[in-house]
């Protein structure tokens, strides 16, 4: 029988597993990273649907607790993902830096003219 944590984290988990889903067929992820979420929380529903499963884990590692490890793992995968998305802000500043570099020699060369209208005094 299932406990009422267990229950509420199914629910979490399937409405992710939806939005990810959703977002996928969105095209606003792509298919790889798709996969990579339902593999992340298939892995998350096996956890709380058969919760030995961490416990046999935890001692394949040689950590304490079924918890644990889960910890574990949960921080090494934020501390990428973290540093995936660094990279990613990284190259979008270069990015946006080139642009306005070529905006600003293109602009230099030929005069661009204000949108504003000047006020007569």
């Amino acid at each position: 029988m299932l406990t009422t944590i267990q229950i509420l984290l199914l629910i979490f988990i399937l409405f992710s597993v939806s939005r990810v889903i959703l977002r996928v067929k969105e095209k606003v992820i792509s298919t790889q990273a798709g996969f990579f979420w339902v593999l992340i929380w298939v892995a998350a529903i096996i956890g709380v649907v058969l919760p030995g499963t961490t416990t046999r884990l935890a001692s394949y590692f040689g950590v304490g607790r079924g918890v644990d490890v889960i910890v574990y793992l949960s921080l090494a995968l934020l501390f990428y993902l973290v540093f995936r998305i660094y990279v990613m802000i990284e190259d979008i500043r270069r990015e946006i830096t080139f642009l306005i570099r070529q905006l600003a020699l293109n602009s230099s060369t030929s005069p661009v003219k204000s949108p504003r209208k000047r006020s007569k005094k």
